[in-house]
């Protein structure tokens, strides 16, 4: 309501409507329902699978298990995607 009608703004009744075809995620707040995503159903909706996360909600090496490039605060990088350094 605060936003009004926008052409360049979408509103989804499920928050995983929203990723359709999304290049990335960024999460940026702290609240419950973001804390436990689905992160097979991300990876089927996305075009891209890139997720940041601005509050430090995941592990890394869950989202390297998970298949998802991964970008945080203050810590490395994982791209699943990349071949690992010797």
């Amino acid at each position: 309501r605060v936003l009004g009608v926008k052409s360049d703004v979408g509103f989804f009744p499920d928050p995983y409507d929203s990723l359709e075809g999304a290049d990335a995620l960024a999460i940026v707040t702290e609240w419950t329902a973001f804390r436990c995503p689905d992160f097979e159903r991300i990876k089927a909706t996305m075009k891209t699978k890139v997720l940041f996360d601005g509050r430090n909600l995941f592990e890394p090496a869950v989202m390297a298990e998970a298949g998802i490039e991964y970008h945080s605060i203050g810590r490395a990088s994982v791209n699943p995607g990349q071949a690992r350094p010797h």
